[in-house]
């Protein structure tokens, strides 16, 4: 048991350096899984209103919200993730991506 936490533990420390873009790929994975719905639910609300209004809230929240997220939330993510432990920050990293990859494959993304 000790060996196989020793080999989790050198695992998190090599991924120290890329912290801040594990963090941005989390955070992209999370906009790509949840973008369609998001978009859904900005469609319903829309519908029915004029054609610029309905484009314009699409630009802004596709190119603007989206945008605002990845470069707000990943930063702060990176900064939660450095205060982990080497041991917890190989499986948090691995078990975020395997959610959300589980994730994606239910809802039939992938």
């Amino acid at each position: 048991m000790d060996t196989l936490l020793h080999y989790l533990a050198e695992s998190g420390q090599f991924m120290r350096p890329w912290i801040n873009d594990i963090a941005m790929a989390m955070v992209a994975c999370l906009l790509v899984v949840f973008g369609s719905d998001i978009n859904m639910i900005l469609r319903r609300y829309l519908s029915g209103t004029n054609f610029l209004i309905r484009t314009s809230a699409f630009i802004f929240v596709n190119a603007f919200g989206y945008g605002l997220l990845i470069v707000a939330v990943a930063p702060w993510l990176a900064k939660q993730m450095t205060a982990l432990s080497n041991l917890w920050l190989f499986v948090a990293v691995l078990g975020t991506f395997i959610f959300l990859g589980s994730w994606a494959q239910r809802n039939q993304q992938v």
